[in-house]
């Protein structure tokens, strides 16, 4: 008898010889049979690869794999962060009530509650014109400074959520590149601008150069002794931010149980409460708790975090597919993409197991996108007519935030455009028609058909959501959060842990030294690093 991965992978080989819009044709019901709907919310995965017995049998897969177990353990604060020794728990930060959830013995629910309310109490002040600086005056714009998960994640929603006529401006910095700053503040007057520094061990290089920076345009202003009411510091480390300048009572705390790509919900979300009011920051944590019941609650079958999950693992292991592109089709989710880039790559990005075994077979494909309609006229040439068969998800609010004539009925009409085409495709015999029709002939006509024939049969997966708002942004951010855990598990890697991440920054800081204080290099420093730097160098001279 053979094994569910024995058929999985029988399954995969089948259905690679496939036309997909064969699959329809052969299954009148495939439509509702590979659709799953959650409140407004629906999730249309038809046009994969997949029929439904091979769902069935990922499904069996999952359960084999432990999905269940895994997801309880999440919510339930186990230490499923092996590596580190660690829970996880970004679903805490969002729990609506006050059941007690216990961390070696404690229960932090009640400082989760304790930090939300000075951020209440922050944000509400701010609104209100009662957070003042040096010089007397109100503070009423922000620029926050992270980088990674302490940038990405409240970055995406200061934009994504659409500002009212009270919003607070926010700018953010994340690239050490001077002039990432140097543009934020090019605008703002030291007197009323606040400073969030955001990092867990307040010793990110990055963030630091760019926070004595602006300590420094800030003193150049302001009395030296006041600067510290322009900063707000998020930090697991106190001792550093006191010694950077920051009080006590302008820290909030980052708990270890927080990974960066998880913590806009945490105190690294500040921003997000100053600029929209607290009120919308809390509904973002209202809809991200309603998809963790889901999750929580639901079967693996007609769970969306599951099932999509299981559809990413096989196009990426069982169909091997190396790419997964993400195109919202909301300008609102210009950076997405990028956010989840980071959430996916960052967090399954690895080649060992959780108990150190090299994995067998490919993990976490790249991931990449771009807005639709921008996408059509970029990229989608590639997808329509290009060597490589790359799964697409199409993410799509129906319903706009402001609506001007009918360029919400063309958006919405685009996104579904474009993943019928990318299904059926534009065919020869069609072509040759038409084309005909024109007048070509011979030679000509044939060098048409082949310049304009698109060869479809390519998979996506469209999700619909009503509209875009804090409490359906939060439930699609939870979801992919969820998904990307489900996908670990599948491939039996610890997605909380970004050790590799820590080798460049160590690498870094030798280089740093030898550039910054002319330092030697260690004998090991490989010939190319050592030329590039001796390029620098020389650059460096030339300039002075």
């Amino acid at each position: 008898m053979s094994s569910v991965p024995d058929l999985i992978a029988g399954a995969a080989r089948a259905l690679r010889r496939e036309r997909l819009i064969d699959l329809f044709a052969n299954d009148r019901s495939r439509v509702p049979r590979m659709t799953l709907e959650w409140g407004d919310w629906r999730v249309d995965f038809s046009k994969e690869r997949l029929t439904p017995d091979a769902l069935a049998l990922l499904v069996a897969h999952a359960e084999a794999s432990n999905v269940p177990h895994w997801v309880a353990a999440l919510f339930a604060g186990e230490k499923i962060n092996l590596s580190e020794g660690r829970p996880a728990l970004h679903t805490a930060l969002r729990q609506r009530n006050d059941t007690p959830l216990l961390v070696d013995g404690r229960d932090v629910i009640p400082d989760i509650r304790a930090t939300q309310s000075r951020m209440r109490d922050i944000s509400q002040t701010m609104h209100e014109g009662g957070r003042i600086g040096a010089t007397g005056l109100p503070l009423n714009s922000v620029v926050h400074i992270g980088i990674g998960g302490s940038d990405l994640g409240p970055r995406l929603v200061c934009d994504a959520i659409s500002a009212g006529p009270r919003a607070i401006d926010v700018s953010f910095v994340s690239n050490v590149d001077p002039e990432h700053l140097s543009r934020a503040l090019a605008d703002r007057d030291p007197a009323t601008t606040l400073f969030i520094v955001v990092s867990k061990t307040f010793t990110t290089q990055e963030t630091l150069a760019n926070a004595l920076s602006a300590r420094g345009w800030l003193s150049a202003a302001l009395p030296p002794s006041d600067v510290g009411r322009h900063f707000i510091g998020v930090t697991a480390n106190v001792a550093a931010a006191a010694e950077f300048g920051i009080v006590r009572d302008n820290v909030l705390p980052m708990w270890d149980w927080v990974g960066g790509r998880y913590s806009l919900w945490s105190a690294v979300g500040l921003s997000i409460a100053i600029r929209h009011g607290y009120e919308t920051f809390d509904e973002l944590l209202a809809g991200a708790a309603a998809m963790d019941a889901h999750v929580r609650e639901t079967p693996a079958a007609k769970n969306l975090a599951i099932v999509l999950g299981l559809i990413g693992w096989w196009n990426a292991c069982a169909l091997g597919h190396t790419q997964r592109i993400v195109v919202p089709y909301a300008q609102a989710l210009a950076r997405l993409p990028a956010f989840l880039q980071q959430l996916t790559l960052e967090s399954n990005g690895k080649r060992v197991t959780r108990d150190g075994a090299p994995v067998d077979g490919p993990t976490a494909p790249a991931l990449w996108g771009h807005t639709g309609t921008d996408g059509q006229h970029a990229f989608f040439q590639w997808l329509h007519q290009g060597t490589h068969e790359v799964p697409v998800e199409f993410i799509v609010p129906v319903r706009a935030t402001h609506s001007l004539g009918d360029q919400q009925t063309l958006l919405v009409a685009n996104a579904v455009a474009q993943s019928q085409a990318l299904l059926v495709g534009r065919r020869g015999d069609e072509l040759r028609r038409e084309l005909a029709q024109q007048g070509s002939r011979g030679a000509a006509l044939e060098a048409a058909i082949a310049a304009r024939e698109c060869p479809g049969n390519r998979a996506s997966t469209t999700l619909l959501l009503p509209k875009l708002d804090a409490h359906n942004l939060g439930a699609l951010l939870a979801l992919y959060e969820h998904r990307t855990f489900v996908e670990s598990i599948l491939t039996g890697i610890n997605a909380f842990d970004q050790w590799g991440v820590e080798l460049g920054k160590s690498l870094a800081k030798p280089i740093v030294a030898a550039l910054a204080e002319n330092r030697p290099l260690s004998d090991s420093t490989d010939p190319s690093t050592r030329a590039l730097i001796e390029h620098v160098r020389a650059l460096k001279r030339t300039s002075a």
